[in-house]
Formats: C-alpha cells, sequence, structure tokens
C-alpha cells in the first residue's frame, strides 16, 4: 500500500499546464527523491500534495484516504508535514519559540482545544528537534537573524516537531555549506528510520547519495522513475536534465 499517491492530477494557471495527469505512488518508509529542470512542475506537485493550491482534475490519497479537498491544516494533523522552497519561519519569534508552535500543534492533534500541554514534554520536544539539526545554541536567538542556511534547518526542526508520517522538504540544501550538506545527509538518514521522506533537490550528489528512488519531472510529468543507477543511465534523463 502506498503511503500517498496521486491519480490523474492535473493543474492549469490560466493555459498554462504546470502538472499533468500525473499517477504517482509513494510506499512508507522510502526516501524519494524529485528531480527536473526549472519549471518543470516539481513544486507545484508538492503543493498539490499540501494543499497549498488545488488541483484542477485528480485525485489526492494519503493512507488510502482522499485527501483532495482537505486544507492544509487537516493534511498536516493527519501526519504530513513540509518546508518550501521560501523559508516560511516566524522572523520575529526566536528559534524555540518557531519549534514550539509546531510542538504545540502535535501535542494538540489528538485532543481538543482545551487540552493542558505539559511544560515539561514542550521542552523535551524542543530541545530533542534542535538538537537533531544542530541549533541547541540558537534557541534564544530571533529567528529573522539565523544566516539562510540555519533558518532551512530551523524550517526541518519544525517539521520534525510535527511528527510526521511524511516529511516534504523542497531545497532543504540550499544556503548549506558543503559541512552542513553533509550533516544534513547523515539528518535524513536518521529521520527516515521513522518517516517517510519526499526530497526535491537540485543537488544532484545529495539525490544520488540519499534517494532509494528518484521521479523525474519533464514540462508537468512524470518523464523517468527509477533507481539512482537507472536514472543516471536513463537517455532521456541524460537529455532533458543531467545534460548527456
Amino acid at each position: 500500500m502506498s503511503l500517498l499517491a496521486t491519480r490523474g492530477l492535473t493543474r492549469f494557471f490560466g493555459g498554462l499546464r504546470a502538472v499533468g495527469d500525473v499517477d504517482f505512488d509513494l510506499p512508507a518508509g522510502q526516501i524519494r527523491a524529485i528531480i527536473g529542470p526549472n519549471g518543470a512542475g516539481k513544486t507545484t506537485f508538492v503543493s498539490l500534495v499540501c494543499g497549498r493550491i488545488a488541483p484542477s482534475e485528480g485525485r489526492i490519497l494519503f493512507e488510502d484516504r482522499d485527501i483532495t479537498s482537505l486544507p492544509p491544516y487537516r493534511r498536516v494533523a493527519m501526519g504530513i508535514a513540509y518546508t518550501f522552497q521560501i523559508t516560511s519561519i516566524f522572523g520575529n519569534l526566536t528559534v524555540y519559540e518557531n519549534v514550539a508552535l509546531a510542538v504545540q500543534n502535535a501535542l494538540q492533534r489528538d485532543h481538543d482545544a482545551f487540552f493542558r500541554i505539559d511544560a515539561r514534554e514542550m521542552d523535551r520536544r524542543c530541545e530533542e528537534a534542535l538538537d537533531r539539526v544542530g541549533l541547541p545554541d540558537r534557541a534564544d536567538t530571533k529567528a529573522a537573524t539565523l544566516p539562510y542556511g540555519h533558518q532551512r534547518l530551523l524550517e526541518v526542526a519544525m517539521g520534525l516537531a510535527l511528527s510526521p508520517k511524511l516529511l516534504i522538504l523542497d531545497e532543504p540544501t540550499q544556503g548549506l555549506s558543503d559541512h552542513e550538506i553533509e550533516g544534513f545527509c547523515t539528518l535524513i538518514r536518521a529521520i527516515a528510520e521513522q518517516a517517510t521522506i519526499l526530497l526535491i533537490e537540485h543537488n544532484m550528489d545529495v539525490v544520488m547519495e540519499l534517494a532509494e528512488r528518484i521521479t523525474v519531472f519533464n514540462n508537468g510529468t512524470i518523464l523517468s522513475e527509477g533507481s539512482p543507477a537507472e536514472i543516471r543511465a536513463d537517455v532521456q534523463v541524460q537529455k532533458a536534465y543531467l545534460g548527456g
């Protein structure tokens, strides 16, 4: 059974077809990478999955439940966490406060609005999330003052704090140093022991190192799917994206 699936997923912007008739299946426990040239429809596809935009046609299934019409917050409550190409942190809050908002969401997921959150559990979860991304010493720092790469890591921490079943990361290594990218790869492998990962990434070294399977988008449709070795050897992919 697929954790996430789409059937005939399509999105038009005026007369432009950004995503066209996409059938996609992501099994639980997999690290999947989505690659493709700029304008291929990758971020639009993820935005459809997350509920930021509505499809023109087609269906989205999560754990065999049709979530096509659900708003983003309902999808988050079901276990879908995501970060986007453009950072979406709360700059006027501290690093700790940003993560605490995500922890609060996770703790209240199965309770009513009057559920009393245990402060010690809040602290424990926040500290754990910040430790995992290497930002424990920045807890009291205003998020807006962080270097861009650290803001990206804060977004990952916020995603982790939601205890997701599916973590979607859009260009997560953008702005990271080589050393930070190495640490990020180690982090993703650890996260994958507990959650499914869907990764949009232009850094092909990262993709080839992390992904168990790769989906290649081009012109809003799936051009090819396969293992890293199969994608590297695919002539269509070489022409469309890898420059072969």
